[in-house]
């Protein structure tokens, strides 16, 4: 098996990759081929972290927008983290991955707290590290924090999964002849405000200059290729396209 060009990544799933086909809630199927797709790239030897959101059982920012308090909806929104990052857990367990939870939020009883020092000696260990309740604060949306634990564990890389193969020009599911973007700067996306993570997670990558590719996550084998540098989907760098880092073309 080929080594992987990324010693250490940061895999950011939202809480709808989660639902499968379903409108609402975990999808059994789905949470163990994601289990099955991170075990695969686990085995090369890389080091994995992941961020998991909570749309699939509650978003904030929707709940917020018909009357409910802001602060009160988005703590709602990070419970509901804490759930997914629970069953992903699980889903790991049962194929053998060692794996830990942290909270940004106290639930002892449940998970660890999140602590950095020992978030890294897990990964060290070969542990797979799920960071859940985003921020532990109000207003910052789960990619936000997964560009910030990426930066704190020094992932090189994060991993946006998607349904879509990458970055569009438009929706391509509502504008079939969207064009695919292979390659972009931060500075376009904010420029251009395409939606493919808020604003504010945009920015401090750019800041750090933290590389993001956007892939299709339903694409078996996705998470491995990106692991081992093959060109998947869309790459965010300062350079659009000419990240140091690099990627090898298929």
């Amino acid at each position: 098996m080929n080594q992987p060009r990324y010693k250490r990544i940061l895999l950011k799933l939202s809480g709808e990759a989660l639902m499968g086909n379903q409108s609402f809630g975990i999808d059994s199927d789905m949470l163990s081929y994601v289990a099955e797709e991170i075990k695969q790239t686990h085995a090369t030897q890389t080091e994995i972290a992941v961020v998991v959101g909570g749309g699939n059982i509650f978003r904030g920012v929707k709940a917020s927008s018909f009357g409910m308090e802001r602060t009160s909806a988005d703590h709602m929104g990070m419970l509901a983290t804490v759930i997914n990052s629970l069953a992903l857990q699980d889903a790991l367990e049962k194929t053998g991955i060692q794996t830990r939870v942290q909270t940004a939020i106290s639930m002892h009883e449940v998970a660890e707290p999140y602590i950095l020092r020992r978030a890294l000696r897990h990964l060290e260990k070969g542990r797979v590290v799920i960071f859940a309740a985003g921020t532990g604060n109000p207003y910052f949306t789960t990619d936000t924090a997964a560009v910030l634990r990426a930066q704190e564990i020094h992932a090189q890389v994060l991993l946006k999964a998607t349904k879509v193969d990458g970055l569009y020009d438009a929706d391509p599911v509502i504008h079939p002849e969207a064009k695919f973007i292979e390659s972009i700067s931060y500075m376009r996306v904010l420029e251009r405000q395409l939606k493919v993570m808020d604003m504010t997670a945009i920015s401090l990558a750019m800041d750090n200059a933290l590389p993001l590719v956007v892939f299709n996550l339903k694409t078996p084998g996705n998470i491995i290729r990106v692991a081992k540098g093959e060109r998947i989907g869309t790459l965010i760098s300062n350079e659009g396209g000419n990240s140091p880092l690099g990627f090898d073309r298929c």
